[in-house]
This record gives C-alpha cells, sequence and structure tokens, in this order.
C-alpha cells in the first residue's frame, strides 16, 4: 500500500477549511463595503460647501519639473496643488488656521490617501500661506465654484 503524505493531506484540509469560510463571509463583506460606500459618498459633499479642515504640507524640491498627473510639469511658482480626491482643475481656497492667510490653488496631481484631509501645495503657495520651512500647517480647505475665484 501507499503511504500519503501527513503534510500533503494536512495542506488539503487547511485549503478546504479556508475555502469553507471564505464563501458565507463574502455577500456579508459585500454588503458591508456598499452600505459604508453610500455613507462616504454622501458625506463628502456636505463637508465640501463649507470646506474641511485638515493638514497641508508643500512638495519637496525633487519634484521640480514632474509631471503631475493633470499632464503639466510641476512648477514651484505656480499656485497648484495635489489632493487625493477632488477633481483636477478645480480651484480651491486654503486658509491657514494659525495666522488666516489664504491663497485660491489650482488642483493639478493626485497625493496619496489618508485618514485625514489633506492638501500637497506648491512652494508658492506655501510661502504665501508663511509655512514654507516649517513642514506643514493645519488648513481649512473650501472648494470653490467656478464663479466663486475672488
Amino acid at each position: 500500500m501507499a503511504r500519503t503524505n501527513p503534510r500533503g493531506t494536512l495542506a488539503l484540509i487547511l485549503l478546504f477549511c479556508q475555502l469553507l469560510f471564505l464563501f458565507p463571509t463574502l455577500p456579508l463583506q459585500a454588503e458591508e463595503s456598499q452600505s459604508e460606500g453610500a455613507k462616504e459618498s454622501v458625506a463628502p459633499a456636505a463637508k465640501d460647501r463649507q470646506g474641511m479642515e485638515g493638514i497641508a504640507s508643500y512638495y519637496a524640491k525633487r519634484y521640480n519639473g514632474r509631471k503631475t498627473n493633470s499632464g503639466a510639469r510641476y512648477d514651484p511658482q505656480k499656485l497648484t496643488a495635489a489632493h487625493p480626491t477632488l477633481p483636477l482643475g478645480t480651484r480651491v481656497r486654503v486658509v491657514n488656521l494659525a495666522n488666516d492667510r489664504d491663497v485660491i490653488v489650482t488642483i493639478n496631481d493626485r497625493c496619496r490617501c489618508r485618514k485625514f484631509p489633506f492638501i500637497d501645495l506648491s512652494r508658492a503657495a506655501a510661502a504665501k500661506l508663511g509655512f514654507l520651512g516649517k513642514g506643514i500647517a493645519r488648513v481649512q480647505i473650501i472648494p470653490l465654484d467656478d464663479d466663486e475665484d475672488s
């Protein structure tokens, strides 16, 4: 008689158990993620009208001249910014909460998503807000309509 490999048998049992426990949980996970997605799609729209408080930083020097997600090259002298979710081309008023300085920037790049509102500004925008050289600042991020430029 041929002897079976105990490790192979154990591996098959573990694989079978994983598959057995995976299938009943898939529909529950899908329902939870859909309901969470519905909640999240309503909340940001309400926040966008009044703006959201978050953290701002600025691009490092090594990004000078690199292409952004919009296709334009990053110019540290222009008033531009990166945001994880706002549409490219959106104009945004950013207010430094420490000194009440504000600047209007155009979103032309993406930055990685974080658990809190975040915007990555050009060096010129950071200088106008008064935190160039300090790294980060607490800001209010207010998306503008096309007719709200000033």
